[in-house]
């Protein structure tokens, strides 16, 4: 198969076009919101909160709505601060993950059928339930930073090689 080259010039993925997906994580007074993902893809992990983009969303619509259905709240300020391609051996078509940084929203964070909710103090992010990746890429997202990479996968779970930098700007 031919490889697709991403805007940076690096090697994103084979040669199908990425699900393009959102992750949203809140921040605020020194936690993070987190959601333990009860049924689909990363099941049994802690996550921010996000899912696809539908057809005729951008990326902020699609995250805002995805914390919307997940934990019952509207986050007032999002930035994007990342995005990541996630390229798996055992799965049809890479993920482009737009990673969105909120500190304020409206309602209250509420259990849903996919995702609970929970705040974790940010010096004891449960890491060793989460995807391995989060490790990497979270002190860039909570320092403020924007931040591109990939990440290879083996057996969904395994990382065999990664690329991630800190960037000027997203576009």
């Amino acid at each position: 198969a031919r490889s697709l080259w991403s805007r940076d010039g690096a090697m994103a993925s084979s040669a199908v076009e990425p699900k393009i997906m959102t992750l949203l994580m809140v921040v605020q007074d020194g936690k993070v919101l987190l959601g333990y993902k009860k049924r689909g893809f990363g099941e049994g992990l802690w996550n921010g909160f996000g899912g696809k983009v539908e057809p005729g969303e951008t990326p902020t619509e699609g995250a805002l709505r995805e914390l919307r259905e997940e934990a019952c709240i509207d986050a007032t300020d999002a930035t994007e601060r990342g995005v990541v391609t996630f390229v798996y051996d055992d799965k049809p078509r890479p993920m482009q993950v737009h990673i969105f940084h909120a500190s304020q929203f409206t309602g209250v964070p509420t259990e849903t059928d996919e995702m609970r909710p929970a705040w974790f103090d940010l010096e004891a992010v449960p890491f060793d339930k989460m995807w391995p990746d989060d490790e990497l890429w979270y002190p860039m997202f909570l320092a403020g930073k924007k931040f591109s990479g990939t990440f290879w996968f083996t057996n969904t779970t395994t990382i065999v090689r990664h690329e991630l930098r800190e960037v000027e700007s997203l576009e």
